[in-house]
């Protein structure tokens, strides 16, 4: 854990942003408390929105699919 007058912070900041984000518990004091604890933004799950067309053009669905083969529909009785 990292505590850290207000002052003292401020010239340190870039590199308490980076301890914060390295898992590093940051703590600034203002008067000798503890006033604010610096932590990571929780990364938000990806979305539809976020992933749409992500993968166009790199996949090809083969003209075949969705046709079963004769040997695989006679072993499942469906031939």
């Amino acid at each position: 854990m990292v505590e850290m007058g207000i002052n003292e912070a401020k010239a340190h900041f870039s590199r308490l942003v980076q301890l914060a984000l390295d898992g590093e518990e940051v703590i600034i004091t203002r008067h000798g408390r503890g006033a604010v604890m610096l932590t990571p933004v929780a990364q938000a799950p990806p979305t539809l929105q976020t992933v749409r067309g992500v993968w166009k053009g790199r996949v090809r669905i083969a003209d075949d699919f969705d046709e079963l083969p004769e040997e695989i529909a006679g072993e499942l009785g469906i031939a």
